[in-house]
């Protein structure tokens, strides 16, 4: 049995594990894709204190490392159920169990589906939910990215350098995102925008060839030809295996105070899984750290 079971290997998991191993504390920090969480794809930091720069990678190969030279135990599993027990809690991945006294859960959030018929058929066949890890795919075609936040404008950024032309579709009239990534965006002429546009249909058989969008304000829909779309909408949180146990809102986030408590005593949960208003690398990190902190006061 650990001191503290810390579910998700992302920025949150890996700060609340440096934070409750060096106050002492035995620790198994279980992840069930990569280390590092969504930042990974990120080809460059620009908003993380003191690392200006920085690739997602090379920030959570660091985070890694930190956990691994504090003693931490690191395991790759996907976690089926949490259940409370008589000392503590037991996650089960189906065959394999794991105790802890006390639980993090740091679970973050996967991509958000646009919701269209045919999406998962087309998934890895033109859909895409990473330009960093796709964007190869489709050099010198034209491409389609969807979406009006940070992600979505650095996403374009990236798909400017491979890509013949990038057109970005944004539901709103606006962008959402940072000025600086908007302006680095609007300086590359092969980029576009689609302000009020939503994306209504997928066009194409064994593969994409294009999609159908529909202007908001006219209600006009037109066919967009491309080879290749990247949905970055947003994310749905990961949390269904613990909301037998663990109170969430009516969107999935996990309910918490301010000290990142959920209301079971003895869990709490840290980073973008649980409902909050800024979702950014820093609050992750903040969320860790003070999910840590009184983890551990709560151990004695």
């Amino acid at each position: 049995m650990s001191d503290i079971l810390i579910i998700g290997g992302g920025i949150a998991g890996l700060t609340a594990a440096i934070y409750c191993l060096r106050a002492g504390k035995s620790v198994t920090v279980i992840e069930k894709e990569t280390f590092g969480g969504q930042i990974t794809s990120s080809p460059r930091v620009d908003n993380y204190p003191g690392l200006p720069g920085v690739s997602g990678n090379e920030l959570a190969d660091a985070m890694l490392g930190q956990v691994m030279d504090l003693g931490g135990e690191i395991e790759m599993e996907d976690i089926l159920s949490l259940q409370k027990t008589e000392g503590g809690f037991t996650v089960s991945t189906g065959r394999k169990e794991f105790a802890g006294r006390a639980v993090i859960l740091a679970t973050g959030a996967r991509p958000r589906p646009l919701g269209l018929d045919r999406e998962m058929e087309l998934t890895g066949r033109g859909i895409s939910y990473c330009a960093l890890c796709d964007g190869a795919f489709h050099k010198n075609e034209d491409v389609a990215v969807v979406g009006g936040g940070n992600s979505a404008v650095q996403a374009a950024v990236v798909l400017a350098d491979i890509c013949k032309s990038v057109t970005v579709i944004q539901e709103f009239d606006h962008f959402t995102c940072d000025q600086k990534d908007y302006e680095a965006m609007t300086s590359r002429d092969n980029i576009r925008e689609m302000r009020s546009a939503r994306v209504t249909g997928l066009l194409g058989d064994s593969k994409l060839s294009g999609l159908t969008v529909r202007d908001q304000v006219t209600g006009v829909e037109a066919e967009l030809p491309v080879t290749g779309a990247f949905v970055t909408i947003g994310r749905v949180p990961d949390t269904e295996p613990f909301a037998n146990l663990v109170q969430c809102d009516e969107r999935g986030f996990f309910l918490t105070d301010e000290g990142c408590a959920t209301n079971v005593p003895g869990i709490w949960a840290a980073g973008d899984c649980r409902q909050k208003a800024v979702r950014q690398l820093t609050t992750a990190a903040a969320d860790g750290a003070i999910a840590a902190v009184n983890a551990c006061r709560y151990l004695g």
